[in-house]
């Protein structure tokens, strides 16, 4: 199968559910320097290239509030005009994604495009009556992906790791509403299990788990189960797998259990509703032995702070080892081609399905 017109681009468009743009190796104190976000990514040159010679078309980044001791409303509306600047100094680079036709002309001129997500929705406030006027203008901002929580609880639902197990609450449920009027996407990757499975029913609009895995495969709280699945599919919505340590049971997840994991989406979704959304950038840390002496601090922090998620260790990556850097889209395709799956099958998986539930979500 010839997957590529260039050395570096593919025929089809590759799109990135959850992802980033930033290049991990650089000095923290860069980040001011660049017009970078408050949490100190660098989207620099070496970000940029290589992500353009991976062949990505278009990436879901976070931005906003997600966790910790900010003022999520403020916060967030300080992310958003950081990224419009970034986009706007690197226009030869970057094209912000309204539409998933812009999607289609990033990937035919040859730049990436940006799509803003949230990963917590606190943002849109607890007063009934002002969620609507937020999502309006979060909509009118350019957010076009709004995940409902985080790891933990929050005024909306319970995230995966909320032992109750709650669902949705009557503001969560104003939210999906306000988010359909605006016709945002309703994401679902972190939620508890009830959370996700009321919210797909109760949205008038299909809904996705833009980063996840199964729990079939790897039983636990992040991964998805295949009711979930299921229904997210079933009503038109899309699911995309991760390249985490979530899916195995001992953390340490290989490309091959990337494979294995979108195979049994696809099984349990159709070939039409499975993507991916790595959770992570295209430039790879250069020095693992100094980013694992600095890991131990860091899942502890999480830890502390009540956000982290069963399944992550200090031995554990947040990446797939030999699944990551400039090769990695390039990889997978070449490992999809070896388990059997013909090129209609694999553009989906890379980046069509993405795009067809986007023109089902975002039109109108």
């Amino acid at each position: 199968m010839s997957t590529t017109t260039s050395p570096h681009r593919p025929g089809f468009p590759i799109v990135n559910a959850l992802g980033a743009l930033d290049n991990p190796n650089a000095a923290p104190e860069a980040a001011a320097q660049l017009q970078q976000t408050s949490a100190e990514l660098v989207i620099d040159a070496r970000a940029l290239a290589e992500a353009k010679a991976s062949g990505l078309s278009a990436v879901n980044i976070t931005l906003g509030y997600t966790l910790g001791d900010l003022p999520p409303y403020r916060h967030t509306l300080r992310e958003l005009d950081v990224w419009d600047e970034i986009i706007a100094a690197r226009p030869e680079s970057l094209l912000k994604v309204l539409r998933a036709d812009d999607i289609r002309r990033a990937h035919a001129e040859g730049r990436v495009g940006v799509v803003y997500g949230f990963q917590n929705a606190v943002a849109v406030g607890e007063n009934h009556a002002g969620i609507g006027e937020r999502v309006e203008l979060f909509a009118r901002r350019g957010v076009r992906v709004v995940q409902l929580t985080y790891n933990q609880a929050n005024h909306l639902g319970d995230g995966s790791m909320a032992p109750e197990n709650r669902g949705l609450t009557e503001l969560g449920r104003e939210t999906v509403s306000a988010l359909n009027d605006h016709r945002l996407m309703v994401d679902l990757s972190h939620s508890g299990e009830r959370t996700c499975l009321e919210a797909a029913r109760v949205s008038r609009q299909p809904v996705s788990i833009n980063h996840t895995g199964c729990r079939a495969l790897a039983d636990l709280p992040r991964n998805k189960t295949d009711e979930e699945l299921r229904l997210v599919a079933d009503r038109g919505g899309f699911v995309g797998v991760y390249f985490m340590p979530f899916l195995t049971l001992s953390g340490h997840a290989r490309a091959a259990d990337v494979v294995e994991h979108i195979v049994h989406a696809v099984d349990v979704c159709g070939e039409d509703a499975v993507g991916i959304g790595t959770d992570g950038p295209v430039t790879a840390v250069d020095d693992l032995d100094a980013y694992r002496a600095r890991l131990a601090d860091h899942v502890a922090e999480r830890a502390r702070a009540g956000v982290g998620a069963a399944g992550e260790r200090s031995d554990t990556l947040p990446f797939v080892e030999d699944l990551r850097g400039v090769d990695q889209f390039r990889t997978l395709i070449r490992m999809l081609e070896e388990r059997g799956y013909g090129e209609e099958r694999i553009a989906k998986i890379m980046g069509g399905n993405f795009l067809a539930y986007a023109d089902r979500v975002w039109a109108g």
